[in-house]
């Protein structure tokens, strides 16, 4: 079986399209290595060899989250010092559905140098799906420099004719005979194009990357910079709506998850939204489009539920087995697309924008009303067992490591669903609509069942089990459930303190290290998700514990300087060490727009444009990160700038008509 781990390979990216090589820069067409286009690798192979050798690695470094320089020495040619004298130097830039590969021989040494430079290329046009799990590909016959599978073509050209082109069965060779004088340089660049002829994709590439001018200047720059990055892999994920090109969302993430998912553009677009609400309003539009409308237990779809994920396959490529292309089976979208629509509204999204999308909203609250409590279980035998955020397998298990059966009713849901239950009454509220004493009296209904059916010793359970027994292990969970009005105070400081113990340092473990199932880089049994830890962090800093909110935020910003400022989708959990988890995304949408709730957080702003009203109050508990400026921020389609001084006095600048609280 082909090795799928990713923690080792090098990514360039710019959605529907990323590059994973290895570290010199090579595809070698080996694990998850290729150029994916909209869930299809165009390319499985791109080696470079001078004089049949491949050049000795020197280092890398991205550009900008699409654009990566690899350099090589190239041993043998050149001085004969100890210093190597001739280097190959790479530039890779990917585009929405093209590759442009440089490749530049530097010559520092004092004679004129002759050398054949080869380049292979080769390309499967397999589906993700299939290669992702280890089935094994075949190679696609060029002919010439064009593969063809179905309704997908690739192309390669090359800026300079080769001197000699060779067609094989599995691929191509193209080698140029170079001479390069001393002190001197030549370059070759390959461009490769990727087509789809299909008339019912799923995801295009955005009109526009533009996601503001966010820019953030502190006391620790280690924090700015996994800001900038954080923003730069964001606009990078961005993806359209086939159906309205101007509504972008954020793809959940590369190489797996390169599509529309529920929770994943959800979260990343609701951490976002101090930069401006049009991405809320874009994925939540893409989102409503696709609501359910009947019941299906096949696709786990019901009237007014919210997908999960969306794929795509082009005509022609063979169907790789795996979840339904239109996949309702999550637990928590629905909802949370409720307090999305709620929290853009208190950002300062027009009322225009807002009514078109309150018919989708009060279908979505009716499914939300149906429960008693959130449960699933997969009734098709063919989905997803946990349809929660931790969505593997042995992700709910009790205290002695018992795996729950279904139903399970997951306490973060019971808590997304009690917000976004009031969230839908202020807005039905707001607008003149029925509905919203129903969805105040269902909320208080449901904080009443869950703090008698979930507290177990002194912290609310993680689930329920399929008999109906709290699940009793101490976990991330408990993150989620602060700011959404289901506890008391008294309960959220307990939950806050429950939570200092799984602080790794590094962020917020998904299980107690004192679980006996406890696995540091188990996907949700000890690792660490830094969406995962924001939403704790927003959770702590709202509930009134910015100690907790304050390590958390530290340990993620030390994890950022780990990972060369881009966090991945999750890492390990130990607290002696920060080691990758093997199989990780990176970049992660909801990862990349984690460091935003760092700042919001140190910053205490919130916003309630309807009541007029923007809030600053930043926390003695940041003040390593002040003074502090944050431009380029958005609050009802205006500006805002916020200063924190080195005492923690706070000032804000905007046109927008709102009173500023600090």
């Amino acid at each position: 079986m082909n090795r799928m781990f990713t923690h080792d390979l090098v990514t360039a990216v710019c959605a529907p399209a990323a590059v994973l090589s290895d570290r010199d820069g090579q595809l070698r067409g080996q694990g998850a290595q290729g150029w994916l286009v909209a869930d299809v690798r165009h390319l499985s192979e791109l080696t470079v060899l001078v004089d049949g050798e491949s050049a000795d690695p020197v280092g890398h470094w991205p550009e900008s989250a699409a654009e990566l320089r690899f350099v090589g020495a190239v041993l043998g040619v050149g001085d004969g010092t100890g210093d190597p004298t001739v280097r190959l130097e790479r530039r890779r830039v990917v585009d929405a559905d093209t590759l442009r590969e440089t490749i530049e021989l530097v010559n520092d040494a004092r004679a004129e140098i002759a050398v054949t430079v080869t380049v292979r290329l080769a390309a499967d046009l397999a589906p993700i799906l299939a290669f992702r799990y280890g089935k094994p590909t075949s190679p696609v016959a060029p002919h010439d420099a064009t593969w063809t599978a179905g309704s997908c073509t690739t192309t390669a050209e090359a800026d300079r004719a080769p001197d000699r082109t060779s067609h094989q069965p599995d691929h191509v060779l193209m080698s140029w005979d170079l001479t390069v004088p001393a002190r001197d340089r030549t370059a070759i660049t390959l461009t490769l194009t990727a087509t789809s002829a299909t008339d019912d994709a799923v995801v295009r590439a955005p009109l526009t990357r533009d996601l503001g001018p966010l820019a953030v200047t502190s006391r620790e720059p280690e924090l700015d910079r996994l800001v900038a990055t954080g923003l730069d892999d964001l606009r990078a994920l961005l993806l359209a709506d086939p159906a309205a090109p101007a509504d972008r969302f954020a793809g959940a993430g590369t190489p797996w998850y390169f599509t529309l998912f529920g929770r994943d553009s959800l979260w990343a677009a609701r951490f976002a939204l101090p930069l401006g609400t049009d991405l809320a309003l874009g994925t939540l539009r893409a989102l409503a489009r696709r609501q359910g409308t009947r019941e299906d237990p096949g696709t786990a779809e019901a009237p007014g539920k919210i997908l999960h994920e969306i794929r795509q396959l082009p005509a022609g490529l063979e169907r790789a087995p795996g979840l339904p292309p239109c996949y309702y089976g999550t637990i928590d979208a629905t909802p949370l697309w409720i307090s999305l629509l709620h929290d853009a509204w208190r950002w300062g999204a027009p009322p225009s924008a807002i009514e078109p999308l309150l018919d989708p909203m009060r279908r979505a609250l009716d499914w939300l009303l149906r429960h008693e409590f959130l449960s699933y279980v997969d009734e098709s035998g063919r989905g997803l067992a946990n349809q929660g955020w931790k969505d593997s397998a042995d992700s709910v298990q009790d205290g002695t490591g018992r795996i729950a059966r279904p139903p399970i009713v997951l306490s973060e849901a019971q808590a997304y669903a009690h917000r976004a239950a009031l969230d839908a009454a202020a807005l039905l509220t707001a607008f003149g609509r029925d509905g919203a004493t129903e969805a105040r009296t269902w909320a208080a209904d449901l904080a009443a069942r869950f703090r008698k059916s979930f507290w177990v010793n002194d912290f609310p359970a993680l689930a329920l089990d399929g008999d109906g027994r709290p699940v009793d292990t101490v976990a991330s969970n408990l993150g989620h459930l602060l700011g959404t009005g289901l506890l008391s105070a008294a309960e959220e400081a307990t939950v806050a303190a429950r939570l200092a113990t799984l602080d790794s340092g590094y962020g917020l473990r998904t299980m107690s290290a004192d679980h006996p199932f406890f696995n540091p880089i188990g996907y949700h049994t000890g690792s660490v998700w830094p969406h995962d830890t924001a939403i704790a962090i927003d959770g702590l800093a709202r509930a009134g514990h910015p100690p907790v909110a304050a390590s958390l935020a530290a340990g993620l910003v030390r994890a950022g300087t780990r990972f060369a400022h881009r966090l991945p989708e999750l890492y390990g959990g130990w607290s002696d060490a920060l080691l990758d988890y093997p199989a990780s995304c990176r970049p992660q949408a909801w990862s990349a727009a984690s460091a935003i709730v760092l700042v919001t957080a140190a910053l205490g702003l919130s916003a309630d444009v309807p009541e007029g009203r923007l809030t600053l109050a930043p926390s003695p508990e940041f003040a390593a990160w002040f003074p502090m400026r944050v431009e380029g921020l958005s609050v009802a389609g205006q500006p805002l700038t916020v200063e924190v001084d080195r005492e923690g006095a706070a000032r804000a600048t905007t046109q927008a008509a709102l009173t500023v609280v600090t």
